[in-house]
């Protein structure tokens, strides 16, 4: 769930999380990354399962019940279900389901998704007290190309941003990656919500906006976890929020996506958390013919 720009300046880390006045980002520890690799298979799961259940026809109501008892059979608690951050109006449903020209935090409805559509589903769930949030853009049945590639890009966007996520590079390094790419393509970039840090709670420091300069903002370290989340507009990056204070449309109208892995940051570099068991064996079938040769 992206985050807004307000939320964590607002006072979202506890007391033994500052230093000098600033929020630290916190280490996880190798126990601590065992949990959050738990966690993150799981909610790849959810997210797998709801992409292939996407088709004309299916309400987003639906999918987010799905989602709900793949979460709550697993035995880990919807993370979004009641999510009120800065006093706000408590999120009611396990997955933001935000169709078209909805960026982000869209409620879920009875009316049937159409061909042609595009939906961004969110979710996030918490087991063993550890949090992974993940979100994807897919399309319905047949789409435009030029939506095809807003969501190709936005996906090429989060891949150049992990990327990134080595110690000793900068929290603008993330940034500028997705920054860099979507203008290439013209796109508006989203910057009223950003990624974040990610752990016990959903949202910790750091805040992780998708621009950026290279080399500025705090070093990356191992052990750090990120939620990295770019969200692109086919125009303008200007947006409102709707009147059930939680749905996010572009000012235009025009289609928005979305994509979010949570990463731990490794001495060899980043960790995808939020992958299931069959696409990492994919990854190290591939790594290991990569060596090979």
């Amino acid at each position: 769930m992206g985050v807004s720009r307000s939320t964590i300046r607002g006072g979202m880390a506890s007391v033994s999380e500052f230093l000098l006045g600033k929020k630290m980002i916190v280490a996880k520890s190798q126990k601590d990354m065992e949990k959050m690799r738990a966690v993150g298979e799981l909610i790849a799961e959810v997210r797998e399962t709801l992409r292939a259940m996407v088709t004309p026809g299916i309400s987003t109501l639906e999918l987010n019940a799905a989602a709900e008892k793949m979460m709550r059979d697993a035995g880990a608690v919807p993370t979004f279900i009641g999510y009120a951050p800065r006093g706000m109006v408590p999120f009611p449903f396990a997955i933001c389901a935000s169709v078209n020209e909805q960026v982000v935090h869209g409620f879920s409805t009875e009316k049937p998704l159409e061909e042609g559509d595009i939906i961004s589903m969110d979710m996030a769930c918490t087991l063993n007290g550890f949090v992974g949030d993940t979100a994807t853009t897919v399309p319905v049945g047949t789409v435009d190309d030029d939506v095809l590639q807003l969501i190709r890009v936005t996906e090429e966007c989060l891949g150049f941003a992990i990327e990134q996520c080595r110690p000793n590079r900068r929290l603008g390094d993330i940034g500028w990656a997705v920054q860099e790419h979507a203008e290439k393509h013209g796109y508006g970039i989203v910057r009223d919500y950003t990624g974040h840090g990610i752990g016990r709670r959903m949202h910790e420091a750091p805040q992780i906006p998708n621009y950026g300069r290279p080399g500025t903002k705090e070093r990356i370290r191992a052990g750090y976890c990120f939620a990295i989340e770019p969200m692109l507009n086919m125009g303008t990056a200007e947006t409102k929020t709707l009147a059930d204070k939680w749905t996010v449309v572009t000012l235009d109208g025009k289609p928005s996506a979305h994509a979010e892995h949570t990463v731990a940051v490794t001495a060899e570099g980043p960790e995808i958390l939020t992958l299931t068991k069959e696409q990492k064996a994919k990854i190290n079938i591939s790594n290991a013919k990569t060596a090979a040769t």
